[in-house]
C-alpha cells in the first residue's frame, strides 16, 4: 500500500459510522484529494445506536441521530451520492457500480457497507430495527396500537431486550419469544446469560426461552404469533430481532475474499488499494492470547477501523497497539458492558458484586488468561478492568490485582 497523494479519489462505500468517521479523519490526516461517500439510503450519515434506544423512548427525535450535516460535507469537501447501492466492484480499474446506472471510478475504494437486520419469512409483515426508515416506521405503527396492547419481540438478544424495555416504556406489554435455552447465551456464554436471565421479569416483561415461532400471519385487528407447538398468541404487531447479515453480495464478482464479511489483514486491508472497516469486515485481530479472525458488530470497533486506516493510508503509520472491543446494552432497566471479545464457552468467573444483587463484575479466562470481562451496572468496575486487555494477564493475578476495587 502506497500512501494517499492529493491527486487520488477514494471512493467510501457505506454512510454509516464507520465510512462517515473514516471521511472525517483521511480530512484530520490531511489527505486533500477527492472523497465520494455512497450510501444506499436517501439520508445523511446518522448513528444507529439511538435507533433502539434514545429514540424509540421518545426521548431524542430521529434528526438527533445525524453525525454528518450537509455544511459538515461541505467543510470537509466530500461528494455524498446517497439512495443509489453500490452493485458490483471492479478490482482492475477500482470502479463501483451503482444501482442508478451510474458509475464511481476512484483510486482507492473503501468498503464500510455494514449489516441489514436478518429476515425472516413470514406470512405476514414484521418490524425490524436496523436503520432510521425502520424505526420511523416502527414508531408509526405503534400510533395506531393501544397503549396496554400486546406486541411481540421475537429475539430476545440485544436488540429484541432493548425494544422490549422501551415498549414497557411507552405503556405497552411486550411478549419477548427467544429460540435459545435463554437469551444473550451465544454472544455472552451459558453462566452470564444464566445471570441475566431473571431482568426481564423483573422489569415485569414476559419472557418465554426454548420458544420457536413457526408463523406470523394477519388477524382481524393485529396478528396471530404461530408457535412451532402450534400454541397462537394474538398481538397488534410484531418486531423481529435476530441478528444481522453482513452486506456483502454486491462484492460476490469482485474478487475480493469473502468468508463471513470481507477478510482483510491487521491494517484492514482486503488488497493494495480495497479496505474494509467495521461490521462488514472481517479482520486480524491481535489480542492478549494472538492473533484471531473476527467479524465484530461493535460500534467502537467500527470506529476504531475507521481511525486506524486513515491514519495508515495518509501516514503510513501501522497500529501495533492491542484493539480491546467494547460494547454496551441498555435493558430492562439495567446496563450491560463488555470488554474484549471472549469466547462464549471461555471461563467465567464473578470477582465483584452477586448476581442476586443485579450488580456485578465476571472475568472470562481461557487457558488461565484473561480474554474479556462484562459487568452488570457496573460500569466504573469494568473500565477499571481494562487493564486486563492491554498485556497477557492471569486470572490468577488478576484476582489478586482487582483493580475494579481501587
Amino acid at each position: 500500500m502506497t500512501q494517499l497523494r492529493d491527486d487520488d479519489h477514494v471512493v467510501v462505500v457505506g454512510a454509516g459510522l464507520a465510512g462517515w468517521k473514516f471521511c472525517e479523519e483521511v480530512r484530520r490526516q490531511g489527505f486533500d484529494g477527492a472523497i465520494t461517500l455512497v450510501g444506499d439510503e436517501p439520508h445523511a450519515p446518522y448513528d444507529r445506536p439511538p435507533l433502539s434506544k434514545q429514540i424509540l423512548a421518545g426521548k431524542w427525535d430521529v434528526l438527533h441521530s445525524t453525525l454528518a450535516t450537509p455544511s459538515r460535507m461541505l467543510e470537509l469537501n466530500v461528494t455524498p451520492r446517497f439512495g443509489a447501492s453500490a452493485t458490483e466492484l471492479d478490482l482492475s480499474t477500482t470502479t463501483v457500480h451503482l444501482a442508478d446506472g451510474t458509475q464511481v471510478a476512484g483510486s482507492h475504494v473503501v468498503v464500510a457497507t455494514g449489516t441489514r437486520a436478518r429476515r425472516i419469512s413470514f406470512d405476514a409483515d414484521t418490524h425490524v430495527l436496523r436503520s432510521r426508515d425502520d424505526v420511523i416506521a416502527l414508531l408509526g405503527a405503534l400510533e395506531g396500537v393501544a397503549v396496554g396492547a400486546t406486541v411481540a419481540v421475537v429475539g430476545g438478544g440485544f436488540i429484541g431486550a432493548e425494544v422490549a424495555t422501551h415498549l414497557v416504556g411507552r405503556g405497552y406489554r411486550p411478549v419477548v419469544l427467544e429460540a435459545a435455552d435463554r437469551p444473550l447465551q451465544g454472544p455472552l456464554g451459558e453462566e452470564v446469560a444464566r445471570w441475566l436471565e431473571p431482568l426481564a421479569s423483573d422489569a415485569g416483561i414476559e419472557l418465554r426461552s426454548r420458544v420457536q415461532v413457526a408463523d406470523v400471519i394477519a388477524r382481524d385487528g393485529g396478528l396471530s404469533v404461530v408457535l412451532a407447538d402450534q400454541e397462537r398468541l394474538d398481538v397488534s404487531i410484531a418486531v423481529v430481532g435476530v441478528g444481522a447479515v453482513p452486506n456483502t453480495e454486491w462484492l460476490a464478482s469482485s474478487g475480493l475474499t469473502i468468508d463471513n464479511g470481507v477478510v482483510v489483514d491487521s491494517m484492514m486491508m482486503a488488497n493494495d488499494r480495497v479496505a474494509a472497516i467495521g461490521d462488514v469486515a472481517r479482520f486480524a485481530w491481535r489480542n492478549v492470547l494472538g492473533v484471531e479472525m473476527v467479524r465484530i458488530e461493535h460500534w467502537q470497533v467500527a470506529n476504531d477501523h475507521a481511525v486506524h486506516l486513515a491514519r495508515h493510508w495518509v501516514t503510513g503509520a501501522s497500529h501495533d497497539d492491542l484493539l480491546i472491543p467494547y460494547f454496551w446494552s441498555d435493558q430492562y432497566g439495567k446496563k450491560i458492558q463488555m470488554l474484549g471479545h471472549a469466547h462464549p464457552d471461555d471461563d467465567v468467573t464473578m470477582v465483584a458484586g452477586s448476581a442476586d444483587d443485579r450488580r456485578w463484575l465476571a472475568l472470562y479466562s481461557r487457558a488461565g488468561t484473561v480474554t474479556g470481562a462484562v459487568s452488570l451496572s457496573s460500569p466504573r468496575a469494568l473500565m477499571l478492568s481494562k487493564v486486563l486487555l492491554e498485556s497477557p494477564t492471569s486470572l490468577a493475578d488478576a484476582i489478586t490485582d482487582a483493580p475494579w476495587a481501587v
